[in-house]
């Protein structure tokens, strides 16, 4: 991953965004992270893996935590008006929600 591994932020390299992957990495750090899950399971998600309503850690107190940190590790601004029930369905629909927010910034 393109960044700075301390904190798993992934920044542009030459200018150019992060790549899937990188966002995909950023992702899985952050869930593991802000909802203490143990990596190994965090590995296994798939994109039909359920998040919210399937994960017990990601209640509704917890999704601000969230937001806010994929705000800061992928340097990407999320409006309340972008928060709703699909982008946080599946693991999938995060990560292409954060791949969007990702290309327009």
């Amino acid at each position: 991953m393109t960044g700075d591994s301390a904190t798993g932020t992934a920044r542009p390299a030459d200018g150019l965004p992060p790549s899937r992957a990188e966002i995909d990495d950023t992702l899985r750090r952050v869930l593991c992270e802000v909802l203490g899950l143990d990596p190994e399971q965090v590995e296994g998600f798939d994109g039909d893996t359920g998040l919210f309503g399937h994960l017990p850690e990601l209640d509704s107190m917890a999704v601000a935590g969230l937001l806010t940190e994929m705000e800061d590790r992928l340097n990407i601004l999320i409006e309340d008006d972008d928060v709703d029930g699909e982008m946080l369905e599946t693991y999938g629909g995060l990560l292409a929600f954060a791949e969007a927010k990702v290309t327009e910034s």
